[in-house]
């Protein structure tokens, strides 16, 4: 297993252009236990329990973000055991926290820097993770925005509008077809790890 008590590189990894979204960084820990795991399975394409630099570069050009291959693979390449194809999930977690430490700083200090402010915290990250699906900045996630972002992951549901209608109805609950943010923030704070 890869030593997940190594420092990070002074230098920042360049994986992408731009700032990133402070929703890289979620407080809520068991929130953050089940999205991270859902991004590993996505980005696992194979399913064989390893995401390779390949796989991950791919899902990072799938969603637009044109990681610099040589930059992943060296940042990726610290965090890969001896012997091991690609990143366990284990792995995957230690690279996502020295991640957002060397972009954000440590966790702890900023929940100390917050005093307090985790409620308005969250609910920016919220407000980030639902631009994400509101493709067109209307306010609302359609059928059709849905099934764009998660073609775009490589969700298998996204090849059927059925499905992806059926996802909308688990949480519409003024049943207007679409979903607002009010009915966004309700099913992420659903969302329940046990034994977490």
């Amino acid at each position: 297993m890869a030593d997940t008590n190594q420092s990070v590189v002074a230098v920042k990894p360049t994986l992408a252009k731009g700032t990133p979204s402070a929703s890289f960084r979620l407080r809520n820990g068991s929130l953050n236990a089940v999205r991270l795991r859902r991004v590993f399975d996505l980005f696992d394409r194979n399913g064989d329990g390893e995401i390779t630099v390949d796989e991950l570069a791919q899902a990072l050009d799938a969603l637009g973000l044109d990681a610099d291959r040589a930059s992943l693979a060296a940042t990726v390449g610290a965090y890969v055991p001896e012997g091991a194809a690609g990143l366990r999930f284990g792995d995957f977690d230690a690279l996502h926290r020295a991640l957002g430490d060397a972009f954000f700083g440590a966790l702890a200090d900023q929940d100390d820097a917050a005093d307090g402010g985790k409620g308005a915290d969250d609910e920016e990250e919220m407000r980030e993770a639902f631009k994400v699906f509101d493709v067109d900045g209307d306010g609302f996630i359609s059928a059709a925005e849905l099934q764009e972002v998660l073609k775009k992951l490589g969700v298998p549901e996204a090849s059927s509008m059925a499905n992806v209608k059926e996802m909308i109805c688990n949480v519409d609950r003024d049943r207007d077809g679409r979903v607002d943010f009010s009915e966004f923030k309700g099913m992420m704070q659903g969302i329940t790890v046990w034994g977490a």
